[in-house]
C-alpha cells in the first residue's frame, strides 16, 4: 500500500508557524501509524481508520476519499468513532453517532435492556460531508457520519446498543463485541459526577486525559471548544490550514470514552471551518446531534442547555460575541445572548434547579496567553451576574487558571484551595480548563504557578483584556487564584438534598488534586 511522504505542501506550510508545522508533522506521523496498521488487516477489511489515496501528499487522504465513490459491501465498512449526546431531556432522550469510511445503506442502532437481547434496528441518518480540493495542499475528501435519534426511553437505565448497517449487524455473534452502553439521567436528583476540559487536539496527552477522567465515572463530559484542530489556524478563514482528516483520528481517539459517556461539546475558534456553511459549523452539524433546545440549532449548534439532576447547563458559542477572533462575531446578531438571558432566568426560576454551570470557548477571565476577552466580559458578565450563574467553564488558553468569587469585575471574596463560596453573596468563580491534550502556555513573565500543594502568594497579575478594535488593553488583576501550567481536568460532584452544593476539584494528568474548592446557595 502506498504511504504519503511526510513533507508538508509548501501553500500548507506558508500558512503555518513553525510550531503549527511541528504539530502537524507529528500528528501526522501518528496518522501514518495508523495507516500501516489499517492496511495489514487481511483482505483490505475497511475500518475506523484513514489510508491514502494514490498521489496524495496530505493525510486528508483517508479510506473515506479514497472508497466513497466505489461499491463497497456492507460487510466489509466497520463502523467507528461513536459518541454520545443527550437529546434535550437528559432522563429519555439519547443521541448516538458514529463514523463509517464508506457510504452504507439501511443504517440503523440496535438498543435493549441486555447486551444479548438488543431491539430490532431503529433507523438512523447519514450526513455526508464533502470537502472540497485545495490544489496543493488537500486533495478532496467524502466523510459519512451516522446519527440515531432514542426518544422515550426509561429514567435511571441503563441500556445497551449496537450500531450497524445493511451487512454489518452488531447483534450476530461476529460484530458482539462492538456492543457499548450508556445510562439516562435519574428521574429524580441525585448526586452525579461531570467532567470538563477544552482544548484537545490528537495525541498522546489527549488520550491520556480521556483515560483519566473515564476513572471519575463522569455521568457525562463538557468539551469547552477547540476539539480535533483540523482547523490549525484557527481564524475562521479559508486561508487557515485546514486537514478535515484529523477528524477521522480524533473520533477514533475519543471512542472509547465517547461511547459510553455523552461528549457534550460547544465551538471553539478552531471549530469554526470556513469551508462548510452555515458560518462555518456545517463540519459541527454533520459530525454532533446535540440538544435542540430553544436556540438556533442550524446556525449555532454550540448553544444548548439541558437539565441534569439538581444542575442546569448552558452550553454558548463564544465566536458570536469574541473581540479577538472577529470572523463569526455577531453572527447570530444578538439572539444568542437574549436567548441566554431567557434561558438563565428559566432555569433560576426552576424549582428543581439548584445551580446553573455555564461553559464556552473564549475566556471571561484568565491571565494566560489569549488572556480575557472583552466581547464576552461586555455581553455575557452582566447577564451571569444578573441570574447569579454558580461556575463557568472555558478553555482557549492551554492551562488550568481558577478566580476568586468575581463581583463587578473585582474580587468579591478571595477562594483559597478548599474553600466554599457562595454566588448569591460573593460571585462567580470562573474556571479556565484549557489543559485538555493540546500543547500548553504559560503565564505572564515573572508570575509562578499556584496550586494545591504549591501555593505562591501573589497580590497581582499583570494581564491584559482584548477590546472591540482587536487591542490589547493591559490591566493589573487580584482575581488569578489558582494556576497549573500541566494537562488536566474538571470534575465536579453535584449533591442533591437538603443542603447541595458543587464539589469541585482540578486533576492533573497524573491523577493528582491540583485545586478543589466548593460551591453554595445560600449558605
Amino acid at each position: 500500500m502506498d504511504l504519503p511522504d511526510f513533507g508538508i505542501p509548501p501553500q500548507l506550510a506558508r500558512r503555518m508557524s513553525m510550531a503549527e508545522q511541528h504539530e502537524y508533522l507529528r500528528t501526522k506521523l501518528t496518522r501514518r501509524r495508523t495507516l500501516v496498521t489499517a492496511g495489514a488487516v487481511a483482505g483490505g477489511l475497511l475500518t475506523g481508520c484513514s489510508g491514502p489515496g494514490p498521489g496524495m501528499a496530505s493525510p486528508t487522504s483517508s479510506a473515506s476519499a479514497s472508497v466513497s465513490a466505489s461499491r463497497v459491501p456492507g460487510s466489509a465498512v466497520t463502523p467507528f468513532g461513536r459518541h454520545l449526546a443527550f437529546g434535550a431531556d437528559p432522563k429519555t432522550q439519547m443521541r448516538i453517532s458514529w463514523q463509517v469510511p464508506a457510504a452504507v445503506r439501511g443504517p440503523f442502532v440496535r438498543i435493549g435492556l441486555r447486551p444479548d437481547e438488543l431491539s430490532r434496528g431503529i433507523e438512523a441518518e447519514v450526513r455526508a460531508l464533502h470537502t472540497p480540493e485545495l490544489r496543493g495542499v488537500r486533495a478532496a475528501l467524502e466523510q459519512y457520519y451516522v446519527h440515531a435519534a432514542l426518544d422515550t426511553l426509561r429514567p435511571g437505565t441503563t441500556y445497551y446498543y449496537g450500531v450497524g448497517h445493511e451487512g454489518f449487524d452488531p447483534a450476530s455473534p461476529r460484530h458482539r463485541s462492538t456492543i457499548a452502553s450508556f445510562r439516562t439521567a435519574p428521574a429524580t436528583p441525585e448526586t452525579f459526577t461531570f467532567t470538563a476540559f477544552g482544548d484537545q487536539g490528537v495525541g498522546e496527552a489527549a488520550a491520556g486525559n480521556e483515560h483519566v477522567l473515564l476513572r471519575r465515572d463522569p455521568a457525562f463530559h463538557l468539551h469547552a471548544g477547540d476539539i480535533c484542530y483540523a482547523n490549525v489556524k484557527g481564524l475562521g478563514k479559508e486561508s487557515d490550514a485546514y486537514d478535515p482528516g484529523f477528524w477521522d483520528l480524533y473520533l477514533k481517539q475519543t471512542e472509547s470514552v465517547a461511547r459510553s459517556v455523552p461528549w457534550m461539546v460547544t465551538t471553539g475558534n478552531h471549530d469554526m471551518e470556513a469551508w462548510y456553511s452555515p458560518e462555518g459549523y456545517g463540519g459541527q452539524l454533520a459530525r454532533w446531534s446535540l440538544p435542540d433546545s430553544g436556540f438556533d440549532a442550524r446556525s449555532t449548534p454550540g448553544a444548548y442547555s439541558f437539565v441534569y439532576g439538581n444542575v442546569g447547563f448552558v452550553a454558548l458559542d463564544a465566536n458570536d460575541v469574541s473581540y479577538e477572533i472577529p470572523a463569526n462575531r455577531g453572527h447570530t446578531d444578538g439572539r444568542q445572548t437574549k436567548w441566554l438571558d431567557e434561558r438563565l432566568g428559566e432555569l433560576r426560576a426552576a424549582r428543581d434547579v439548584d445551580f446553573v454551570v455555564v461553559y464556552f470557548h473564549h475566556c471571561a477571565y484568565s491571565t494566560s496567553t489569549h488572556a480575557s476577552d472583552g466581547g464576552v466580559r461586555a455581553e455575557w458578565v452582566p447577564l451571569f451576574a444578573r441570574h447569579q450563574v454558580d461556575l463557568v467553564i472555558n478553555g482557549h488558553n492551554h492551562v488550568y487558571e481558577r478566580t476568586d468569587a468575581v463581583k463587578n469585575g473585582e474580587v468579591g471574596r478571595q477562594v483559597p484551595i478548599g474553600a466554599a463560596t457562595d454566588p448569591t453573596r460573593d460571585g462567580i468563580v470562573y474556571v479556565t480548563a484549557g489543559g485538555g491534550g493540546k500543547e500548553l502556555y504559560g503565564f505572564p513573565a515573572g508570575v509562578e504557578e499556584s496550586y494545591e500543594g504549591h501555593v505562591t502568594e501573589r497580590e497581582s497579575v499583570d494581564t491584559f483584556k482584548w477590546t472591540r478594535s482587536r487591542d490589547t488593553r493591559p490591566e493589573s488583576v487580584q482575581w488569578s487564584r489558582v494556576r497549573y501550567r500541566g494537562f488536566s481536568f474538571l470534575s465536579v460532584q453535584a449533591e442533591s438534598g437538603a443542603k447541595p452544593r458543587l464539589k469541585v476539584s482540578a486533576l492533573a494528568q497524573s491523577g493528582e488534586r491540583i485545586d478543589h474548592f466548593e460551591v453554595r446557595r445560600g449558605g
